[in-house]
């Protein structure tokens, strides 16, 4: 049997599709899973033991990578389920042509006569889409080729490449995994209005090395390097890092977070590297709604301030920030505190 399960795009959504995924490899324990998705989805899933095969999806990308040819490839293969994670018009037409037997997916964007088993959104009582957790989504999908309740265990898992370059990185800036190490991760791909001010970061920053034994490293993406560059460089502080001048990869940072005592972060995909390998982290939230994106995660506290203008989910703020301007450094030590002391708590 040949299953094709179509990842989602955003490096967080595919986190949060590890329990889903988890439980279609159990289902279909001899089956060959194929996944199909960008090509940084695959180092986000690196190391987990749960694909035969990857074929990539990308409209960007190289002539092999765009959606004619994927599904020539997936049609060449025969295959018999297809899990659309995806709710695009693009991966359930892939699906389609591919000639799976089954095609299971969520009915949005006018794809639901390509799909043999459709699912219905949830909706508010005027038909609008409601805010709802994706990891029910995908547990959803899963449940419906057949799983049992995957639950919310999300899961990664590092390579020894991806240790290696985390230990260039602690031996350059004389750190041990003994330390206890905080990172910051600043940026978000989905754009502008989710940052948090760069001064505040650098304040925060300031707080947390005045504890006692703690470093803090800051995390960034290649389009980052200067925002975490400028958050070092306002605090001033010897016990404060970045990754702004070295080579960067998701299984750095995958590697980093797994090492790290708390994460804070924006509402960004590295906020569910900390859920996947059991870390507490400091969630910060502004133009989004919690409820797309909330996991569940016992360790996570998740910190937003009401404006009357949001959640307003714009990648560019079109006033004056308010949504992550008003949050100050000092709540957010306060939330970090308590992460810390509830990770020990749990940990005795």
């Amino acid at each position: 049997m040949n299953v094709a399960i179509f990842l989602p795009n955003w490096i967080g959504d595919v986190v949060m599709a590890t329990p889903a995924l988890r439980a279609l490899r159990q289902r279909f324990a001899g089956a060959r899973l194929i996944a199909v998705g960008r090509p940084y989805v695959a180092d986000v899933l690196a190391g987990l033991p749960w694909f035969d095969a990857h074929l990539y999806l990308d409209r960007t990308g190289p002539w092999a990578h765009r959606w004619p040819t994927t599904a020539w490839q997936l049609r060449r293969q025969g295959i018999d389920l297809a899990v659309l994670m995806p709710n695009s018009f693009r991966s359930s037409l892939v699906a389609w042509l591919s000639g799976a037997k089954r095609r299971i997916g969520f009915q949005r964007d006018r794809r639901g006569w390509m799909l043999s088993e459709r699912l219905q959104p949830i909706r508010d009582d005027h038909g609008a889409f409601k805010p709802s957790p994706i990891i029910d989504d995908y547990n959803r999908i899963a449940q419906a080729a057949g799983c049992p309740d995957p639950g919310y265990r999300m899961e990664l898992a590092t390579t020894p490449s991806d240790e290696s370059a985390a230990d260039a990185v602690y031996a350059k800036f004389g750190l041990t995994q003994q330390d206890d190490v905080i990172c910051l991760n600043p940026g978000a791909a989905f754009g502008a209005a989710k940052f948090w001010p760069t001064d505040s970061f650098a304040r925060l920053a300031q707080d947390l090395v005045a504890m006692a034994g703690v470093k803090v490293l800051v995390l960034c993406g290649p389009s980052e390097r200067e925002q975490a560059r400028s958050i070092a460089r306002l605090a001033n502080r010897a016990k404060v890092y970045t990754l702004a001048d070295e080579p960067l990869s998701l299984g750095l940072t995958k590697a980093l977070i797994r090492r790290t005592r708390l994460l804070v972060t924006t509402d960004s995909g590295p906020r569910h590297f900390a859920a996947a390998f059991d870390r507490p982290v400091v969630s910060l939230f502004g133009p989004t709604f919690i409820d797309w994106t909330r996991t569940y995660f016992a360790k996570e506290i998740m910190l937003q301030k009401p404006v009357p203008c949001g959640p307003c989910q714009q990648r560019v703020c079109p006033t004056d920030h308010a949504c992550m301007r008003l949050l100050t450094p000092r709540e957010v030590l306060a939330a970090a505190q308590r992460a810390l002391e509830g990770s020990l708590q749990k940990a005795c």
